[in-house]
């Protein structure tokens, strides 16, 4: 049982041979050579295919090792040879097994390690609350902003749509072009629902209120990372709501993308050109349908391991902002910071730096 179960294993890590087989031979082509982004690219992939490769060829070759052993142990005759083949199988067990798990963890934490680092799309959405919700947006892309200032992140706001007060959702580019800058790295953990505890400016009789928000982190692919065909995309265009005087009652400058296999829905209004509409929208999906794939391997990892901090799940509320008692709360690891006011001039690294330190703890479970 055990021989077939290793073989199990070393089939599924074939998707990673080939891949590395495949970078091996793209990376000595000229017209890679050529491209130096490509190239760049591929060569990082490389990199980090070869260790699991390396540990593929010595896994395989333990499990062929392994059916020798157990030949033996079936079919020979000679005791001494026999108790030989027995050692040596439980020394290969332990050997399969140890290289089984350095594998695991370098295939599971590649890819979120690698994520780490890259450029993000913050979406900042309005949810329960109605107009307090709305300047809670405003609020929170306030703050948001004052941390990308403190950290020398840069940022470019894609689309917004204002509500009666503040605004109902705001779409940010968040990049870097340090590449030491992990972006995603910190600002993953603040996907989820943000809630809101304070007495509105509009409300005469002092009652606290509560609202919320929602945030979604989505990572920034690149264009070689992933691609989508084009007979899965519909396009809408239609007159953009925001800025721009006569320019937007003339023209249908605005961009409505819909990913027709997972039903991901984006929009882009900001410029005044379609086609640069039509490029934000589709580095917008690409994110969302990358950000896809993610979120399943977080949740799988989240399950086993019963944790609401890998799970990447939007839906769940990470965090309460109580201004009656100047207090900020992070539910996944029950930690408060009774300094709202700081906090929302973006001062929000200390957060970040405990959910960080749980997930590394996390790891090693």
């Amino acid at each position: 049982m055990k021989i077939k179960k290793y073989e199990i294993f070393i089939k599924k890590l074939e998707i990673y041979k080939n891949e590395f087989l495949k970078i091996s031979k793209s990376i000595i082509q000229p017209n890679i050579l050529s491209d130096k982004k490509k190239y760049k690219f591929l060569i990082e992939k490389y990199n980090e295919l070869e260790k699991i490769f390396l540990l593929y060829n010595e896994f395989k070759k333990k499990i062929d090792f392994l059916k020798e052993a157990d030949f033996i142990i079936k079919n020979d005759s000679d005791k001494e040879i026999i108790k030989f083949a027995i050692t040596e199988k439980i020394n290969l067990v332990k050997k399969l097994e140890c290289i089984k798990n350095k594998l695991c963890e370098k295939i599971k934490y590649k890819k979120i390690k690698k994520d780490n680092y890259r450029n993000v799309i913050l979406e900042i959405r309005s949810g329960t609350g109605g107009d307090e919700a709305c300047l809670f947006v405003e609020d929170i892309l306030r703050m948001y902003i004052m941390y990308f200032k403190k950290v020398n992140w840069g940022y470019k706001i894609i689309n917004y749509q204002q509500g009666t007060k503040g605004y109902k959702e705001v779409i940010i580019d968040v990049y870097s072009k340090n590449k030491k800058h992990e972006i995603y790295g910190n600002l993953k953990f603040e996907s989820g629902v943000h809630r809101v505890q304070r007495i509105p400016k509009t409300e005469s009789q002092g009652r606290l209120h509560t609202s919320a928000i929602t945030i979604a982190v989505l990572p920034k692919v690149e264009n070689i990372e992933i691609s989508i065909n084009p007979v899965d995309i519909k396009k809408y265009t239609f007159r953009s709501s925001g800025a721009g005087g006569q320019h937007v009652n003339k023209t249908e400058s605005a961009v409505r993308l819909v990913h027709l296999p997972s039903n991901i829905k984006v929009e882009c209004q900001e410029e005044r050109s379609q086609h640069k509409n039509f490029e934000k929208a589709m580095m917008v999906l690409k994110s969302k349908i990358y950000n896809n794939e993610i979120e399943k391997r977080l949740k799988d990892i989240s399950t086993k391991r019963k944790s609401l901090i890998l799970t990447g799940d939007r839906s769940v509320k990470i965090r309460t902002y109580n201004y009656h008692n100047n207090r900020v709360t992070d539910h996944r690891i029950h930690k408060s910071i009774h300094n709202l006011n700081e906090f929302m001039n973006g001062n929000i690294q200390e957060m970040i730096n405990a959910l960080r330190i749980e997930e590394n703890k996390l790891k090693f479970l």
